[in-house]
């Protein structure tokens, strides 16, 4: 039985990463176990930043978006020195099981120490909805609802003014918000990573909506399309298509703001979850939402595969915009 275990937050924050950090050290404390805290994530335990966590100290945060044990990236980590380095402050504290609360990035920094024999155990923390291995990471619900958010307000000075609203959101890889916000939201189209799309398409798609009578029109282009908002913008201002086009970059707004009821659920299972599987010496794992349950997949299986927006959901997409 472990004594002591750490935990962190690494890469972009993730509304619901304070429920997962409170979830994995109350049920750490209840089950005798030290908890200690690092802080700015891999830069973090390179310096030795622990600090010892009590379920006082945690009390309070589910309700708070970001994480109270804060992010960064670094870079020294990802040398084979930087990881020995890593290793050696975890030993040098007494730790002896470390649970990794984020993204791709930070999976694969888990999976390094996993490979050198230390005890780890993963929790996907990404807005994006990249991850392999879960239907569903802590964030995504709270950053899909911030969208709708902007939609519906959008929609509100759009209809008033016979404009096309282009808003940007984000999504580097993976276009799960921006089709998401597309179906719930009633976008006209969408511009996502996984299907390459053309500005002359677009352009029909608005002047259609145009002369069907439509009094405003929407569109949602995530950041990693391949089609930049400004390029689709300056083409539907050179091309007459009927409506004004006005551009919103939401940005770092959508990874703000309390979590949902929906994510503080969700980082709840996955902190209790990540916490027993470390215990019990489940490690080299993320754990995941599995339809209603929470489960594992491999630290390897999580971090070489990527999830990308389902087909069906593309399709349904396009056919509810017209």
């Amino acid at each position: 039985m472990m004594q002591r275990i750490a935990v962190m937050t690494s890469g972009g924050d993730a509304p619901g990463m304070n429920p997962a950090i409170r979830a994995v050290v109350r049920t750490a404390v209840s089950k005798g176990v030290e908890v200690y805290g690092v802080r700015q994530a891999f830069a973090g335990l390179l310096a030795g930043d622990f600090e010892r966590m009590t379920s006082r100290d945690v009390s309070g945060i589910m309700q708070r978006g970001g994480t109270i044990l804060q992010t960064a990236r670094n870079q020294e980590f990802t040398t084979p020195q930087g990881q020995k380095r890593a290793l050696r402050r975890l030993n040098e504290h007494g730790i002896e099981g470390l649970i990794v609360i984020g993204g791709d990035g930070s999976l694969r920094g888990a999976q390094a120490l996993h490979e050198l024999g230390f005890p780890v155990v993963g929790v996907p923390g990404s807005i994006d909805n990249d991850i392999w291995g879960t239907n569903m990471s802590i964030g995504v619900d709270t950053a899909l609802n911030t969208i709708l958010d902007a939609v519906d307000k959008l929609r509100d000075t759009a209809s008033s003014h016979e404009r096309c609203f282009l808003l940007e959101v984000m999504g580097r890889n993976c276009g799960y918000l921006a089709t998401m916000g597309g179906i719930l939201g009633g976008a006209e189209f969408i511009v996502i990573p996984e299907r390459p799309t053309t500005l002359e398409e677009i352009g029909r798609i608005l002047e259609d909506a145009y002369m069907r009578g439509k009094s405003h029109a929407m569109g949602i282009v995530a950041e990693g399309a391949n089609l930049k908002t400004h390029e689709i913008a300056e083409y539907l201002e050179n091309h007459e298509v009927g409506f004004e086009v006005r551009v919103t970059v939401l940005g770092h707004v959508v990874r703000g703001g309390k979590p949902s009821a929906f994510d503080r659920l969700l980082a709840t299972r996955m902190g209790v979850a990540a916490v027993e599987h470390l215990l019990a010496g489940d490690t080299g794992v993320m754990v995941g939402l599995h339809g209603r349950d929470i489960g594992t997949v491999t630290l390897v299986e999580a971090t070489t595969k990527q999830r990308s927006t389902s087909e069906s959901y593309i399709e349904m997409a396009d056919m509810l915009s017209k």
